[in-house]
C-alpha cells in the first residue's frame, strides 16, 4: 500500500477521533475533549488527510477514499467507546 495512502488513513481516523471525543454524548473518556480545539485540529487533520490521499490518487478515488474512511471512522468508534464504557464499569 503506498505511504500517503496510509497516511491519508491514518490523519483521516484522527480527524474523527478528534471531533468524536469532544462530542458530549462519547463514551472514550469521562469528559469530552474542549471543543473548539479539538474541532481546529479535526479540520486540519481532515484537509491533511485528503491532500495525503490526493497524492497517491486521482482526485475522485482521493474523494471516494476520503468519504469511505469518515463513514467507517464514524460508525466504527461509538462501538469502542461503549466497550470501553462497559470495561470501565465493571
Amino acid at each position: 500500500m503506498p505511504i500517503f495512502t496510509v497516511i491519508g488513513l491514518l490523519l483521516t481516523t484522527l480527524a474523527c477521533l478528534c471531533l468524536y471525543a469532544a462530542s458530549p454524548n462519547q463514551k472514550l473518556r469521562a469528559s469530552p475533549w474542549p471543543l473548539w480545539p479539538a474541532r481546529a485540529a479535526a479540520v486540519c487533520l481532515l484537509v491533511a488527510g485528503w491532500l495525503a490521499f490526493a497524492q497517491d490518487m486521482r482526485y475522485l478515488a482521493a474523494t471516494f477514499a476520503f468519504g469511505t474512511t469518515l463513514m467507517l471512522a464514524f460508525s466504527v468508534l461509538p462501538y469502542i467507546g461503549a466497550l470501553i464504557h462497559v470495561r470501565r464499569t465493571h
